[in-house]
């Protein structure tokens, strides 16, 4: 059954959550990051959220949409295709974070649908602190033509550094409870198999999040406030005890920010997240 377009532009109730420094912490834990922008509490300015902790205080907006009858998403088919996020300011603990999802997009593709969800989150007086587009794939949804070609990926010699990072055995279980994705596929063996899958995967959120790890540690030089934009395409699962490598490249400047271009490969050398974007404050 396909999305239904007249769903296009719908708005959802808003959601909303208090900060809390353990919930924040958690998180962090739950990606194993130690940052102690994170944890200190005598830091210049408190501690703040790890910028990634956008998903868990906006999860319950994004399934408001994808659980909504008349959009008429099949779970079963339906796969994490990319993820955009603009980190406006810190989120802080104490916080009252209100956000709002609307459908961007709903388009039919050779091989499926794709759906875009906008999500709005602000602070208790209104301030814009963070902004998500969460786009899906739909699996074999729409018309049955060739697979459409992908654009060949740029040729960006050697890169400016890379950074390996092991995930753990129980990273999904321990991500699970952190961000509220509480999806079976990430922790039950037997619906990961049911669903076609090799057994649990790591949720691509969380792979996300490490990726997230690596432009704080290296690029904004520790400091999380200056991670102002992350994009990413994810292209395969990653499972638990692998490790992941990011390559990271410059891509100058544009807006009075610092640009990096990154991909972030599996054991194999196969990507399992693609076109990655940071965009760093000076």
């Amino acid at each position: 059954m396909a999305l239904n377009k007249a769903c296009i532009g719908r708005e959802y109730p808003p959601t909303s959550r208090e900060v809390t420094a353990a919930a924040a912490q958690a998180y962090a834990r739950a990606y194993n990051d130690d940052n102690p922008a994170f944890f200190d509490a005598h830091r210049a300015g408190g501690i703040v959220a790890p910028p990634m902790f956008a998903v868990a205080v906006t999860w319950d907006s994004i399934m408001q949409v994808v659980t909504d009858t008349e959009v008429k998403a099949d779970l079963l088919r339906l796969v994490h295709g990319e993820q955009d996020m603009e980190f406006i300011r810190p989120i802080r603990p104490g916080d009252v974070i209100v956000s709002t999802a609307k459908i961007a997009s709903i388009e039919t593709k050779s091989t499926g649908e794709t759906m875009a969800i906008e999500v709005k989150a602000a602070d208790r007086a209104g301030a814009l602190v963070q902004r998500t587009v969460f786009s899906v794939f739909i699996r074999g949804g729409g018309s049955r033509g060739a697979s459409e070609p992908r654009p060949a990926e740029p040729a960006r010699g050697e890169p400016l550094f890379s950074a390996a990072q092991a995930i753990d055995k129980d990273q999904t279980y321990r991500y699970a409870e952190a961000s509220g994705d509480r999806n079976p596929i990430h922790t039950d063996e037997n619906v990961a198999r049911m669903a076609g899958l090799p057994g649990i995967i790591v949720h691509g959120l969380c792979t996300m999040a490490f990726t997230s790890k690596v432009i704080i540690d290296r690029p904004c030089g520790g400091d999380p406030a200056r991670l102002k934009r992350l994009h990413v395409r994810f292209s395969r699962p990653v499972l638990p005890g692998q490790t992941i490598t990011t390559r990271v490249w410059s891509e100058g400047e544009r807006d009075g920010r610092r640009v990096y271009a990154y991909e972030t490969l599996n054991p194999d050398g196969q990507a399992v997240i693609r076109d990655g974007i940071a965009e760093v404050a000076p």
